[in-house]
């Protein structure tokens, strides 16, 4: 009997406790359920977050080490470069399908040796992508070659040009092998914030499901149309002009091999192999307005302003290209680095800085500043602490600048020079930096290895500037100066000055040229 009672005993206590329990289990499956979106049927919202509540106390767990917004070359290349460091990387990508644009097709001999640095220059194969040797200008007739300076690399260093698409798919097939780094399609939509510190991302999957995801560090790679660096920088975005794209086929360069700069009226001719069979050209137009596609003003302006000014070899196959209709616009943009640090985010690539994408500069100062991040972050095993690591990423903007701000005030500089110009000064600088680069040897070497961002130093950009506008003046007053070609010779010192030093202002001048007095130069990274 007392048996009985003490088994009855145990039986009711196992079952009052399972019942609390289950209640306790209920209550707070309540709070991590997403709250209801406010209608009477009680429906939670479509909105998912990864935040954990245990016991009333709710936190947030992060999805990765590092979200990347964006896969484009900067983003990818980050992917593949952190995930390969074995970080958790989760890159969100607004259409994983293979990009089609007309630019970021060249990428220089500079940008390669990024790539080689990286572990990605098998992404350059298999793509058809042409090997570029150079560059090839034209003008009134003339022309001449410039080589760039590779006699002291490796023979497979040089210029890649390519499908655009087909690397960047490259780069993205790479990155997602590996474990540790995922690649999902949705558009980011913000920025989460608590307290100032960026704590992650809101986007819209391709079900068009809002979700959340949370990392230490979220990096911004979203590209020129980036509507997410405006809480992370001050855009001061200049539209100088257009490019006109089209592909040629069945024609061959004057230089194969090389990219070729037609100095035309009233701004430059682009092109360059980008495939086997193809050749992409970029008409350049003043301004932010272009002839209208539809009603035919702009195959007129083709036809009768652009092709007269074409080599004649590759006139025919310009104007067939014409007359098939496939033609694309786009708008170049300029935008100098003016970032505002911001703890758990950075921004990279074209959504942070940009330049004129004349000198085919871009992706070698993405790639470039990959590497001077990734170097910045080896040491670090924990990034959650966000203040710490802003105030030690500050050394990024300082250590990225002998590369970047010498590719984008080259960009900006020669594209002002290349263009035509009523003023009989800038004709004469025109004419100048052509017959300057024409002298060979150290003329053209030196120029070049700037441009192609072999020799990345900003002081030797300015003195191969100024030596272009005094290699002017001096024909203009040789071999019997007059007033008239003194003043205008005057007039071109101080057009040049016009040109380069408010570039070099927006790019900085202390980071530019003194980078060692800047004491984010100098920065440790924090103990751990």
């Amino acid at each position: 009997m007392v048996d009985q009672l003490v088994m009855g005993s145990i039986f009711a206590s196992v079952v009052g406790f399972m019942i609390i329990y289950a209640f306790f289990v209920m209550k707070n499956v309540r709070k991590v359920l997403p709250a209801g979106d406010g209608n009477s049927n009680g429906k939670p919202s479509s909105v998912t977050t990864n935040t954990i509540c245990i016991n009333g106390e709710c936190t947030s767990a992060d999805d990765a080490d590092i979200i990347i917004v964006g896969a484009g070359v900067a983003g990818a290349a980050l992917a593949h470069t952190l995930g390969k460091d074995g970080r958790r990387v989760l890159v969100i990508e607004r259409d994983l399908t293979e990009p089609d644009r007309i630019v970021g097709e060249l990428l220089q001999p500079g940008g390669y040796l990024k790539l080689m640095e990286l572990g990605l220059e098998d992404c350059v194969e298999d793509i058809d992508a042409q090997r570029v040797f150079g560059y090839a200008l034209f003008k009134d007739g003339k022309n001449t070659r410039l080589s760039y300076p590779l006699e002291k690399f490796h023979a497979d260093v040089a210029g890649r040009s390519f499908h655009n698409g087909r690397f960047i798919q490259k780069m993205r097939e790479k990155a997602s092998l590996l474990p540790n780094v995922q690649l999902k399609q949705g558009t980011v939509s913000s920025l989460l914030e608590d307290n100032g510190t960026i704590k992650g991302v809101m986007y819209k999957n391709k079900n068009s499901e809002i979700m959340k995801a949370y990392a230490p560090l979220t990096i911004v790679c979203d590209g020129c149309f980036s509507n997410l660096r405006r809480s992370l920088c001050n855009p001061q975005v200049d539209v100088p002009s257009c490019f006109v794209g089209l592909i040629l086929e069945k024609c061959e360069l004057p230089y194969e091999n090389h990219g070729h700069v037609v100095l035309a009226d009233p701004s430059p001719i682009l092109f360059y192999r980008i495939s086997s069979t193809e050749i992409r050209c970029l008409v350049d137009v003043p301004g932010q307005k272009i002839p209208s596609i539809s009603n035919g003003d702009l195959s007129n302006y083709l036809k009768t302003v652009v092709a007269p000014q074409i080599p004649v070899g590759m006139k025919d196959a310009f104007v067939a290209t014409i007359d098939k209709g496939n033609i694309r616009t786009m708008a170049n943009r300029s935008m100098p680095a003016v970032p505002h640090p911001t703890p758990g985010a950075l921004l990279m690539g074209d959504a942070f800085n940009m330049r004129h994408p004349l000198t085919g500069g871009g992706m070698t100062v993405a790639l470039s500043d990959i590497v001077v991040l990734r170097n910045l972050l080896m040491p670090l095993h924990d990034l959650h602490d966000s203040y710490t690591l802003c105030k030690y990423l500050e050394s990024f903007y300082t250590l990225r600048k002998p590369v970047a701000s010498t590719i984008n005030t080259l960009a900006g500089a020669l594209y002002k020079v290349f263009c035509a110009s009523a003023d009989e000064a800038r004709q004469e600088m025109r004419e100048a930096c052509f017959d300057y680069l024409s002298l060979g040897g150290v003329f053209s070497n030196g120029p070049v290895s700037l441009l192609s961002g072999l020799n990345p130093r900003p002081l030797s950009l300015v003195v191969h500037f100024f030596a272009v506008a005094i290699f002017g003046v001096g024909r203009l007053l040789l071999p019997f100066p007059s007033p008239k070609r003194m003043w205008i010779g005057a007039r071109l010192i101080s057009g040049a000055s016009g040109i380069i030093f408010p570039i070099i202002k927006a790019e900085g001048v202390r980071q530019m040229f003194f980078p060692a007095t800047v004491p984010a130069y100098y920065r440790a990274p924090p103990t751990q």
